[in-house]
């Protein structure tokens, strides 16, 4: 079972950034609380990270898949873990 800890930031915004938060919590916002707008401005990009990540990965596989097998080398799992270090 994993442990789970919470973490409490402080920023600061001042000017258009902090109006653009106002704008979108409370009575009239998207989102009850600043708090809650962050936590889904973090998941959102974290997804967005994880979604490029995986386009490189299926492009890099798209790109070995189309090779001729005259390019194919053996590979050994120390090799693998070596090239990913670079």
């Amino acid at each position: 079972m994993s442990k789970t800890s919470t973490t409490t930031m402080t920023v600061r915004l001042s000017g258009p950034l902090s109006d653009f938060v106002a704008a979108n919590v409370g009575e009239h916002g998207a989102y009850e609380n600043v708090s809650e707008y962050v936590r889904d401005l973090i998941r959102r990009d974290k997804e967005r990270v994880e979604e490029a990540a995986f386009a490189r990965l299926k492009a890099e596989l798209a790109h070995a898949y189309a090779a001729p097998k005259s390019s194919y080398r053996p590979l050994t799992a120390a090799d693998v873990i070596a090239r990913n270090r670079t």
